[in-house]
């Protein structure tokens, strides 16, 4: 077959330099799984097996990486397939395709490499919670003044503020442990879409590539992207809620709150202004959880409205943004985790901002009800008239407001 020169150029030469980067090693581990398989079901000869293992173990990386795609082969999985009939011969090399198509083949890649990624965030997610937790630890009894609606609201403390955003990773952390489980299954033994008539041992593919257990629905282990989107949106749900934090750091270190103080290594002065220190570090990091977000939303917006079944707008063409996205989050991660571990509070600054602007007036309120015994809506109102008179005339006290 010819393919077409903007195809090539296009498509074709795009989705092998991506594959070769992405998914080579994971290829070579499902070929040996595969056909360790295949030997001991009897359904190929043992002679061929051993040629076939001393042909993939003769391929490494440096076989592929000066390789210019020229469109005399379709993609990895065919490249390799040449290389492995030109190591042995083509029906040899034919023999390891037994029982199985790159449908199934694709997927179990995909598969693979995405619990590595999921697990590679997981433990960045711990590593951002332990650093979360000792700062905690060491800010217990920081006044921090709470804001509703962007507004001074009432007195709490660094480490309430800090336990919330934890109580919120605990919950992504769990969310993106189910998704693993739906990830971590193995899909091949489905072949295009309706399995195989060869007695194949699908246990022992899945045992061998470490996967929990096979797929079930032969159709739905080719066709379904469920496990990919709540992969995508777990992700999702935790980039906003993370842009949020990143969001009140860097307003904490502006001149006007002065909260927050990064270390030198992660703030950048200006070339013209010398008094600057520009949190850049945050502020990159606030990009790279935007992009990352636009990245999941791509996956969403990707599958939409496609075909239930094999099609390629859930293979080749989204692998790409999948992992630029597990990238970004990645990037973002450590980036404010290693802020902040070095990250210092301003405590007497914060202090001082909680005695202003009444932030602790329905403590007030119900202390009214508590002592007094007055319906809380009267202790309300009278705290509000409390402070109406003080701001409306600020020579008055406490005392001449009583």
């Amino acid at each position: 077959m010819k393919f077409a020169a903007a195809y090539i150029d296009n498509i074709l030469a795009e989705n092998f330099r991506d594959a070769r980067r992405l998914f080579f090693q994971s290829l070579l581990d499902i070929h040996y799984a595969h056909l360790t398989m295949l030997h001991r079901t009897n359904i190929i000869p043992a002679t061929a097996c051993s040629s076939l293992i001393r042909a993939l173990d003769s391929i490494q990386i440096e076989d592929l990486v000066a390789v210019a795609y020229d469109g005399t082969f379709e993609d990895l999985f065919f490249y390799v397939e040449r290389l492995l009939a030109e190591r042995t011969d083509p029906d040899t090399a034919g023999m390891l395709h037994v029982a199985r198509s790159r449908n199934d083949v694709d997927v179990t890649l995909y598969r693979l490499r995405w619990r590595e990624s999921v697990v590679e965030v997981m433990g960045e997610w711990l590593a951002l919670r332990e650093v979360l937790l000792d700062i905690a630890e060491r800010e217990t009894e920081t006044i921090l003044p709470m804001h509703t609606h962007t507004q001074p609201a009432q007195p709490s403390t660094v480490a309430h503020y800090l336990h919330s955003f934890i109580e919120h990773l605990e919950r992504d952390h769990l969310r993106l442990s189910g998704a693993l489980k739906q990830i971590n299954q193995c899909p091949l033994g489905s072949c295009a879409i309706t399995g195989t008539g060869f007695p194949i041992d699908r246990e022992m593919v899945s045992d061998l590539l470490a996967f929990d257990r096979p797929t079930g629905n032969t159709y739905g282990s080719i066709a379904s992207s469920d496990y990919l989107l709540e992969t995508a949106g777990t992700l999702m749900t935790f980039l906003v809620d993370f842009g949020r934090l990143v969001h009140d750091l860097l307003l904490w270190s502006t001149a006007e709150f002065q909260y927050v103080r990064l270390s030198d290594g992660f703030v950048q002065p200006s070339s013209i202004m010398p008094q600057k220190r520009n949190p850049v570090a945050l502020e990159h990091s606030r990009a790279l959880i935007s992009i990352a977000l636009g990245e999941s939303q791509t996956v969403f917006q990707t599958l939409h409205n496609t075909p239930y079944g094999d099609i390629v707008d859930i293979e080749d063409d989204i692998q790409p943004v999948v992992f630029r996205m597990f990238r970004d989050v990645l990037r973002s991660v450590r980036l404010v985790r290693s802020a902040l571990e070095s990250i210092e509070f301003n405590r007497a600054r914060m202090l001082e901002d909680s005695r202003k602007s009444w932030i602790t007036m329905t403590e007030l309120a119900d202390t009214l009800t508590r002592r007094e015994k007055l319906p809380f809506r009267s202790a309300h109102r009278i705290a509000s008239k409390m402070v109406q008179e003080l701001i409306a005339s600020p020579a008055k006290t406490l005392n001449d407001v009583f």
